[in-house]
């Protein structure tokens, strides 16, 4: 195969009768949720990562780093490692482009990363720790997955931080996810829903918005007991998050003012019944930040224009959640009672 050459670092090249699976990152479908959210009051589409080739909108932002830290030389195949702190999708997209790079990965998780997660990143040939401990300070996992990877800085030589939390690469990723919707919008949408945690999404697509001059306004959907945006409201601080995929311990160095037009915080059982109206009207098996971004939307209706278009952005499927948002045992046992159509009781933020 024929390669191309950046930064020193001989990289694969796509021809037209072959790609590799890396090329195929992006161009995910916008899709009507029209059953959902009937159209004679306004639009909604979904922009489904889901079919991104590692599974999430994380591929993305995957891509974007590690490819960026190739060009550079910061990364050299067959050498260095790439460590990072991952709720699950982010971790997968690692594995895979580390294996396909010839990169090792350490990937450092916790109690709420299921087992099938751990389980892909291991098939792909990354290296998976838990930390089991809360930070005293917090009561969040975050900060003690953070040490740990700071710890294998200190001691791993050639050892790579790609530091979602911070990487402009993350961001500038989510330039080509707005640019696709405007593609299929022309103009862009009236609002744009997505879910919240590195703030890689939200800030890629704002300064996407914000170069091109466009009236999209954004509405960032956190979860409840979330630092992100400021400190939890009082409703807020009984709730603990088991949901990953959204919300954060810290506020991400990506956040930035004025990003976000809206922000609107969910309970882990309004993603759960989120998750599974999507299933029941659209067919969509999706997962949990998903479901976060539909019960948004659902609250929404309240306040939105008529006639005005609507895009979701679902980050990723729902086969990664059987085990938890898409099992009725594991449902009952948190949310007891709980059912899809009901409006959520512990739900009080405006």
């Amino acid at each position: 195969m024929t390669v191309l050459t950046t930064g020193g670092v001989a990289l694969p090249a796509c021809q037209r009768w072959e790609t590799d699976i890396v090329a195929t990152i992006g161009g995910t479908p916008l899709v009507a949720l029209d059953r959902l959210f009937p159209p004679e009051r306004f639009r909604v589409h979904a922009k489904c990562e889901r079919f991104n080739p590692g599974g999430s909108i994380k591929d993305r932002a995957a891509k974007s780093m590690i490819e960026h830290a190739l060009r550079t030389g910061r990364l050299v195949p067959g050498m260095s490692t790439v460590v990072e702190s991952s709720s699950g999708n982010l971790g997968i997209a690692l594995a895979q482009l580390c294996n396909f790079y010839r990169l090792n990965l350490i990937c450092v998780v916790d109690p709420r990363t299921t087992a099938q997660n751990m389980a892909i990143m291991r098939a792909y040939g990354a290296r998976v720790e838990v930390v089991e401990q809360r930070d005293p300070a917090t009561g969040e996992f975050l900060p003690v997955r953070l040490a740990r990877v700071q710890s294998h800085l200190a001691s791993i030589p050639d050892a790579y931080w790609p530091n979602q939390y911070a990487n402009e690469h993350n961001a500038r990723a989510h330039h080509a996810t707005m640019r696709e919707i405007c593609e299929a919008l022309p103009g862009g949408p009236d609002y744009l829903f997505l879910a919240a945690g590195t703030c890689g999404t939200l800030r890629g697509c704002a300064e996407y918005i914000r170069d091109h001059e466009l009236a999209t306004r954004v509405v960032a959907v956190d979860a409840a007991g979330s630092v992100i945006f400021g400190p939890p409201e009082p409703w807020e601080r009984s709730h603990r998050r088991t949901i990953p995929g959204h919300g954060a311990a810290v506020s991400p160095p990506l956040l930035q003012p004025g990003l976000a037009d809206r922000v609107m915080k969910v309970t882990d059982a309004d993603c759960v019944r989120g998750c599974r109206r999507l299933l029941a009207e659209e067919s969509i098996l999706a997962g949990g930040s998903s479901g976060a971004v539909v019960a948004a939307l659902d609250r929404a209706v309240s306040w939105l224009e008529p006639n005005v278009t609507c895009v979701a952005l679902l980050p990723d499927g729902g086969d990664r959640y059987l085990d938890t948002i898409y099992s009725d045992p594991w449902v009952e046992s948190r949310f007891p009672g709980l059912s899809p159509h009901d409006h959520d009781q512990e739900r009080s933020e405006p």
